[in-house]
């Protein structure tokens, strides 16, 4: 793909940076944060109680690697989810606030805990913060098979999505039903959360080129839908326990995620994306 628009002042290098202390007091301002990670791996019970500690608060945007290509490039992808989000919100009446992005190597602190390479990029909604070691685009290429720029985009656009579903309300919807739902009935819910983030990653693809973003080249689309594919339940399970375990799924399967975010690319209508009514999903 060939980008061409600009890059975004929302991005923190914290690479290099020790992680330090993430969660400072004891019983303070307790926050449970529900989050369904792009990795396959779901962060419930880690929580928020008191700002992060003066190392932490004291990262500045765009540190000393802030010039290399693949910074520039997660910078890049999320200045186009600014634009995107920033003119739908504006149809819907209301204002985005675009969130922002941490790129780390390792660990970090975050307001969900220590955030940690192992358990891939994900988003934080006690912070409204990204949070990718860029490693983890060599583990997609290597271990998943995905490879290429619109994969990685496709990333990013994901989480973002998922700071979407935040400042609209649906992820807090979700956290408020987990104490009367059993673990089976929660995973349902976790799934449809996370294939409308697909959804709307996939959304801000179509009216990013519609922005001259970016402009798609032959095998960009299947990139994406390679690394959705990828990271399917189904496959994850199979890979990781030797057999599949629907009750289990907490992120959809593999043709679930291709489905949804090949409906965002389609459509461009974000009325098109209520996972959570959709009769497929019944």
């Amino acid at each position: 793909m060939k980008w061409f628009g600009k890059t975004s002042d929302n991005v923190e290098d914290a690479r290099g940076v020790p992680a330090g202390r993430t969660m400072l007091g004891g019983g303070i301002g307790l926050i449970v944060i529900i989050v369904g990670l792009f990795f396959g791996t779901d962060l419930t019970g880690l929580v928020s109680q008191l700002p992060l500690d003066n190392q932490a608060q004291s990262r500045q945007t765009g540190g000393g690697h802030a010039n290399d290509p693949e910074f520039k490039f997660v910078g890049d992808v999320l200045a186009s989810t600014e634009q995107v989000w920033d003119d739908q919100f504006s149809k819907m009446g209301r204002t985005y606030e675009h969130p922002k992005l941490n790129v780390f190597t390792g660990s970090t602190p975050s307001a969900c805990g220590t955030a940690d390479a192992a358990v891939g990029p994900f988003y934080c909604p006690g912070d409204h913060k990204v949070y990718i070691d860029l490693s983890f685009y060599q583990d997609l290429k290597d271990r998943f098979g995905a490879a290429g720029d619109f994969a990685q985009a496709y990333v990013i656009a994901h989480e973002v999505g998922h700071h979407v579903q935040n400042l609209l309300g649906i992820s807090e919807k979700l956290q408020r039903a987990r104490g009367t739902l059993s673990e089976k009935e929660y995973n349902k819910l976790s799934v449809k959360l996370e294939l409308q983030a697909d959804f709307l990653a996939g959304l801000w693809a179509n009216h990013a080129q519609k922005f001259k973003d970016f402009q798609l080249e032959p095998g960009d689309l299947e990139e994406a839908l390679t690394a959705a594919n990828a990271i399917g339940d189904d496959k994850l399970q199979k890979q990781g326990r030797g057999e599949v375990v629907p009750d289990a799924f907490t992120h959809g399967t593999s043709e679930q995620r291709m489905y949804w975010f090949k409906r965002g690319f389609d459509t461009g209508d974000i009325n098109q994306g209520d996972t959570f009514n959709s009769s497929l999903l019944n």
